[in-house]
């Protein structure tokens, strides 16, 4: 049943923010189809710390920002990668092993401390900056992991966390640039 459910909580991210990569996303994404991709566990290893890097960041900005479209992408942020989180673990278990809990790597500690450090628009605007950041590299793991990695499970989960990612790089890369406020359709 919670795997019934997890499978529709992805399919609903999916439908939500459309399958295929466009604008920005699309040429990080091109460019990730012919890399190789992780063994399997060290990309669940990967999108795990990507993930919750994604989400303490987020957490960060929240407690702070007084921007209402940055507030709006950051609460996104939670809400989706925790379920990329979700679907990720519940793939490794479907193909048999044993998903370590998410943990930071040494880079993404890295950047949660510079956040913590930072205050008011600092923040804020270095938060951006890490979310291209960020997106553009878990973008192109999940992309070439859905295509080139090596247990069916993960990377059906992968390509399932293609387009959300694609999505909050495009609303990133837009709000970096000041084209617009992210997090308006958020789900």
């Amino acid at each position: 049943m919670k795997r019934l459910l997890l499978c529709a909580a992805a399919a609903a991210l999916v439908s939500a923010c459309g399958s295929m990569p466009t604008g920005e996303a699309a040429m990080v994404a091109e460019a990730a189809m012919d890399q190789p991709a992780p063994a399997a566990m060290e990309f669940v290893r990967m999108a795990g710390a990507s993930d919750l890097y994604e989400i303490q960041s987020s957490q960060l900005v929240l407690q702070t920002t007084q921007d209402a479209g940055l507030r709006g992408f950051a609460q996104m942020m939670i809400d989706h990668h925790t379920q990329t989180t979700a679907t990720v673990a519940a793939a490794a278990r479907a193909a048999g092993l044993t998903p370590p809990p998410p943990a930071l790597d040494a880079p993404k500690s890295q950047m949660i401390r510079q956040l913590q450090a930072a205050q008011g628009t600092a923040r804020d605007a270095l938060y951006k900056q890490q979310q291209v950041q960020a997106h553009r590299e878990a973008l192109t793991l999940h992309t070439s992991y859905s295509r080139n990695g090596d247990t069916p499970q993960l990377k059906t989960a992968a390509g399932t966390a293609v387009p959300i990612v694609a999505r909050h790089y495009n609303e990133i890369v837009a709000m970096q640039d000041g084209g617009g406020h992210g997090g308006q359709a958020r789900h």
